[in-house]
């Protein structure tokens, strides 16, 4: 690199770098960062629909791994984990048609957000409108495998105008009944719950209304509680402590820390709530015992160097994933409270941005801040695919997405979701 000058590749020469202040300057570095990006992003676009199927590991094919499943020498649980990395890598682009009882919400706002229920039958979606604030719905999957999608959404005067920073299915009546919304209007925020059925065409004049509202400091982040002793409880992120709610009697715990909470998730086998903070701090909260002066009732903790943007933890809740805003994602074993594995690849510099672990098909997907999709095996922490956003990269088009091998039901199609701007897209296995 030359000071003042940069280097074209296509012409072969280096050029003068204006000052980056003069507006009728098309040449400053950011300009020329962003067109490498768009080169190399319209290259792999083009290189995923020319190849079919491809393969990221050495020898791995279909007939293979059938050979030695015959043969006795894999495991079941390693062949289907082989078989879905090998599926993920031939999984192809379609376009889903969004239909809406109300034709003017359809196609007219960019998403945001999208997060699936448990059983992955419904998705979330939050949309970005134009004066500011944001609409809400409920996309039905059942029809994702008769090459259409139906989503309900209706206006919601609870809402609006306002924001959402974080999302997540509570369980109250009955499996994912409600949402968990930590909104920020202008200040304070405002954190609710609110039923599920209020999206639902069935009866319009009887909606019911919010279970749980109450304002708030800004918050990060939220988690409903599945623990049978820590019953009807969520937890809300804020800056500097944690909130505890039980939406059934009204009472309310407060744990104070020394950072902003971004991340949060209950456990389901014990009453802990794992936190992520700002300073790289993950800690653990039994949240049956009553809070006190000082930082005693922190359980288990371990440290990032950077924001802790994400945590999941995996099934057997010995190990937790997190991932932070220098891009490193790791996975802590908790009883050793050491990193164990890295997954590298992940672009992140400043965005709080979500993990999607499912340990059923050994796989991790993650959105980077480049609005590249990154899936990784989780056994061996290998990178199987990048997937390049099918819009321009911009901080205000980063991808969301939801993996499942059973999308729309137990019956359902496998595969990646992906909503970015205005469109949703299914990445369909093969």
């Amino acid at each position: 690199e030359l000071p003042g000058f940069y280097y074209d590749s296509e012409k072969n020469r280096y050029f003068r770098l204006l000052p980056g202040h003069n507006n009728y300057n098309p040449l400053t570095k950011e300009s020329i960062q962003y067109k490498a990006m768009e080169c190399k992003r319209l290259r792999l676009l083009e290189e995923e629909e020319k190849q079919k199927k491809k393969t990221t590991r050495a020898g791995l094919n279909s007939s293979m791994l059938l050979q030695k499943r015959q043969l006795g020498l894999l495991s079941s649980t390693s062949y289907c984990r082989l078989v879905h990395e090998l599926k993920v890598n031939c999984m192809q682009r379609r376009k889903i048609e969004i239909h809406s009882p109300d034709s003017s919400v359809a196609g007219t706002n960019n998403f945001k957000i999208i997060v699936a229920d448990v059983a992955c039958e419904r998705i979330f979606t939050v949309n970005d409108v134009e004066h500011g604030g944001c609409k809400y719905g409920i996309v039905n999957l059942s029809g994702l495998g008769k090459e259409s999608l139906t989503v309900e959404m209706y206006d919601n005067l609870y809402f609006t105008n306002r924001k959402v920073n974080s999302v997540c299915w509570a369980s109250l009546t009955h499996p994912d009944s409600h949402l968990c919304l930590m909104g920020i209007a202008e200040t304070p925020g405002c954190a609710s719950l609110l039923p599920a059925s209020l999206f639902s065409s069935t009866n319009p004049g009887d909606r019911p209304g919010m279970l749980c509202s109450f304002k708030i400091s800004t918050a990060w982040s939220c988690a409903w509680c599945l623990n049978p002793q820590a019953d009807n409880c969520f937890s809300t992120g804020l800056t500097r402590r944690v909130l505890v709610t039980n939406v059934v009697t009204g009472h309310r715990q407060t744990f104070g820390t020394s950072s902003d909470v971004l991340a949060q998730q209950f456990a389901t086998q014990t009453p802990m709530l794992y936190n992520g903070c700002r300073s790289g701090e993950i800690f653990s909260i039994d949240v049956r015992q009553r809070n006190r002066k000082g930082q005693s009732w922190k359980a288990i903790r371990i440290f990032h160097d950077s924001a802790v943007t994400s945590i999941r933890l995996l099934e057997a809740e010995h190990y937790l994933m997190a991932a932070d805003m220098a891009g490193k994602i790791k996975l802590w074993d908790l009883r050793t409270a050491k990193c164990v594995k890295q997954y590298k690849g992940h672009h992140n510099e400043y965005a709080i941005l979500p993990l999607h672990v499912n340990e059923e098909e050994g796989l991790l997907t993650a959105v980077g801040q480049d609005c590249y999709t990154r899936i990784w095996s989780l056994q061996d922490a290998h990178l199987l695919r990048t997937i390049p956003s099918p819009h321009p990269s911009s901080k205000d088009a980063i991808p969301s997405v939801v993996f499942s091998s059973r999308l729309g039901g137990s019956r359902g199609v496998p595969g990646l979701l992906m909503a970015v701007k205005q469109d949703l897209y299914h990445f369909s296995y093969n």
